[in-house]
């Protein structure tokens, strides 16, 4: 349940994100450096977001449950992305990002709640698994946008992708179980907003406190910091080299976005694997 939900869900995420830029120019910006500015401040609101709230959920989840956790985000990927089709300025689509950031985060809770129900000597493998959907839905997602984009529009897209949330949302909700053993014990008082916040200070620092975490912590910054460079100006990059026209444009982004996304599908489960016989 988890693993499908978690497949169209990234499915439908990135089947827009690629595609941005002719996006931000549909809502009326001509100017090259305006639409690249407003393309990575629309790319880049949500983790922004995402990144400060995280924590947060992540406490709440140890406390009532990850199930709950992964249908919360999903649910708020069905309201703020599905608002993205009515929003008529990149301001606008900037606070929805920004809002998507806030409330949604589906992976973290996810792998969560696979890799603590899995034995052992199987959570390299199952966490592995579930990232295979993840990555599929990455494969699959640009490329299905970069054939649908030019066709039927953006808008309609982002009203596609808020239904395919919504059916993940369900699908967890009705088919996914959860050990509640799993879970830390709290007293009711313990679960008003400012006892979370302050909850999710003190995990934050006890993992912080463990010089492993914080290495992987610097690594991942930097990686992501280099995909989030380029990510999201892909699309002009690639009109900029070519001469097809919009639609080729489209789907020789979507194909450069799932190229790379091949190669984790293949890569991810072998790791998985690897990692549980060598650590």
């Amino acid at each position: 349940a988890v693993w499908t939900a978690n497949f169209i869900t990234a499915t439908g995420m990135m089947s827009f994100l690629p595609f941005f830029p002719r996006h931000i120019e549909s809502l009326g910006l001509t100017d090259r450096a305006e639409i690249e500015l407003w393309t990575g401040l629309v790319f880049g609101a949500a983790p922004l977001a995402a990144a400060l709230m995280t924590p947060v959920w992540g406490a709440l989840g140890d406390r009532i449950g990850r199930k709950a956790m992964i249908a919360r985000a999903m649910l708020a990927i069905t309201i703020f992305v599905g608002g993205m089709s009515f929003v008529t300025t990149p301001q606008g689509l900037f606070f929805m990002r920004l809002g998507q950031g806030v409330f949604s985060g589906f992976v973290a809770p996810s792998i969560t709640l696979v890799s603590v129900s899995a034995p052992a000597d199987r959570q390299g493998r199952v966490t592995g698994s579930l990232q295979t959907a993840i990555a599929l839905g990455a494969v699959v997602g640009p490329l299905l946008g970069g054939v649908l984009t030019p066709e039927v529009g953006v808008e309609v897209i982002f009203r596609v992708v808020a239904v395919m949330a919504f059916l993940g949302a369900a699908l967890v909700l009705v088919m996914a179980r959860e050990d509640a053993e799993t879970r830390r014990e709290t007293a009711p008082g313990e679960r008003s907003p400012r006892a979370l916040l302050r909850a999710a200070i003190t995990d934050l620092r006890e993992a912080l406190a463990i010089p492993e975490l914080r290495g992987v912590v610097i690594f991942l910054f930097w990686l992501q910091f280099g995909i989030g460079i380029t990510n999201p100006l892909m699309e002009l990059f690639v009109r900029d080299v070519s001469d097809g026209d919009t639609a080729a444009v489209a789907r020789t982004t979507g194909a450069l976005f799932s190229a790379m996304a091949v190669i984790n599908l293949f890569a991810m489960p072998w790791w998985g694997s690897y990692g549980d016989r060598i650590g």
